[in-house]
């Protein structure tokens, strides 16, 4: 018999996930607190690469268990186009979740930057410095993270949906505690 809820270490993932991919979001942000040339900005992206990379981690994690765990069953209730929509969305945020720290890492090696883990430890770009096709990885980057937010948005509003609407078990299944 299929679980009806997620692992708690599912659970813990998915929203420590959620956390990473707003707070990433936010960070971008934070550089405009500063004026250029000013070293605030350095440590705003200091922390974005070690917080994405921590998130690159986390969705691997993610990823290696919901391939053995797999999912709750989704209700009976849902007809079959929503069913086919929901696993869509899944795999469109995963994607997201693992192409948004990818074409980070070239973003920040095409930069001429090495990524570093909070000072941890530090890969070096194994490319040449280009601007041009950094310019043009940034922009990948940037729809990519502005894609992710649309997808969450419209994801975080399907399971509110289901809780108060249909009042299943959707959105119950990835709570902590249920």
């Amino acid at each position: 018999m299929q679980s009806t809820t997620y692992a708690p270490a599912q659970k813990a993932l998915h929203w420590m996930i959620f956390l990473l991919v707003i707070g990433l979001y936010g960070l971008t942000y934070g550089e405009d607190f500063f004026p250029r040339g000013d070293p605030g900005r350095a440590t705003i992206w200091w922390l974005h690469i070690s917080f994405g990379l921590l998130l690159a981690a986390l969705v691997a994690v993610r990823v290696a268990m919901r391939l053995r765990r797999g999912a709750p069953s989704l209700p009976a209730a849902m007809s079959e186009m929503e069913q086919k929509l929901a696993h869509v969305a899944h795999l469109l945020l995963y994607a997201l979740l693992v192409i948004i720290p990818v074409v980070g890492i070239f973003l920040t090696w095409f930069r001429g930057d090495a990524l570093t883990f909070f000072g941890l430890f530090t890969i070096p770009s194994p490319v040449t410095p280009d601007r041009d096709t950094a310019g043009i990885i940034r922009e990948a980057h940037s729809l990519c993270a502005n894609l992710i937010l649309i997808v969450v948005g419209v994801h975080a509003a399907a399971a509110l949906w289901h809780h108060f609407i249909r009042k299943d078990e959707v959105l119950r299944r990835m709570l902590p505690g249920t």
